[in-house]
């Protein structure tokens, strides 16, 4: 199993670069950023500044979307990163959050996904794509190799990262739910003549280590009930377009009933104040909490149903610590050892 961390791109900037710096010198292997130029400061600006800072991570955003950024921008930028520094980029792909809820916009079409996820891949990697009735190619790229992998919750958008996405990030750490979509993404994958295992998948939840004690846990889920309210927003769109009765795990949609409305202000921050509705055993599930021996056993679990990234959601009040403990005592029990002689 992979590991990253995920940031937000709260000022100072160099801030974030300070912390990306930690996640790689603690073993991590991805680091990515929200992306809603509004709320944070422009991620793709900083990219750079942790590239030049980094020898091995790799970055991107979880996640962008076809409306904010034209896709032939966005394939520039990250094929410019990779001639740069080498193919050290990825980018996570989504219908759109905060970023067009912010300005009053609406999440994009999956239709526009798919071909968002088509142009910025070919001109990333490239290769000459049509695009307005022409045929567009970096005439400078030579060497950058890009991935995009999709977002997605709902059971159209979950077969649309099997069938279009090199990877499938899952904005949820519940076992039995990231079981359930990783199957409907590999069975669209299968379905669509692509080789499910060539996949990447990846789960990203906040992750808080603490003591097991009623103390620990009480500010351990108030460091991270956020994290229930943001996957609410997406899971009350699911529910609107296709009723509760959907063929959906029904712990998402039962949870949701009380939800009010949302504050993109407080989003992704630990003091969000419009997650009340967020039952504790929604938080226990959806993140991973606990000692470091909770944590391995839960990403045992994760592992075990093909998950191949986790990446943790670094949104609370003791960053540095997680770092620290996640590298020396949590992500060797699921690297696959090598030994020096057999």
């Amino acid at each position: 199993m992979e590991f990253g961390v995920v940031l937000q791109t709260n000022p100072p900037a160099w801030r974030t670069v300070g912390l990306a710096k930690q996640a790689e010198e603690h073993g991590f292997d991805y680091v990515w950023t929200f992306d809603s130029h509004l709320l944070w400061q422009e991620p793709y600006v900083i990219y750079s500044a942790i590239l030049a800072e980094t020898r091995r991570v790799i970055v991107g955003p979880m996640v962008t979307n076809p409306a904010t950024r034209d896709w032939t921008v966005t394939a520039s930028v990250f094929a410019t990163l990779n001639e740069m520094y080498g193919n050290r980029t990825v980018v996570g792909m989504g219908r759109g959050d905060s970023a067009v809820r912010v300005l009053n916009g609406k999440p994009c079409t999956l239709k526009e996904v798919r071909d968002a996820t088509h142009v910025i891949r070919e001109l990333g990697n490239c290769r000459p794509v049509e695009v307005n009735g022409a045929t567009l190619q970096f005439p400078w790229a030579r060497t950058s190799s890009l991935e995009v992998w999709i977002a997605a919750y709902g059971p159209m958008a979950l077969k649309a990262a099997g069938e279009a996405g090199d990877g499938f990030i899952l904005q949820l750490g519940d076992v039995d739910v990231a079981k359930w979509m990783i199957d409907q993404v590999r069975t669209a994958a299968s379905d669509a003549g692509r080789d499910p295992d060539a996949l990447t998948f990846c789960v990203a939840a906040p992750a808080y280590v603490g003591e097991d004690t009623p103390e620990s846990w009480e500010h351990m889920r108030g460091q991270t009930r956020w994290f229930g309210g943001m996957v609410g927003n997406h899971i009350a769109d699911i529910v609107e377009k296709y009723g509760e009765s959907a063929d959906f795990p029904q712990v998402l949609t039962d949870y949701i009933r009380g939800r009010t409305g949302y504050d993109y202000n407080t989003h992704g921050k630990a003091d969000n104040d419009h997650v009340d509705f967020v039952p504790d055993e929604i938080v226990d599930r959806f993140c991973v909490l606990g000692t470091p021996e909770q944590h391995v056993a839960k990403l045992e679990e994760l592992k075990a149903i093909g998950v191949d990234q986790f990446a943790v959601y670094l949104q609370h009040d003791n960053k540095e610590e997680t770092l620290r403990v996640y590298g020396e005592s949590i992500m060797p029990h699921l690297r696959d050892h090598l030994v020096a002689k057999a």
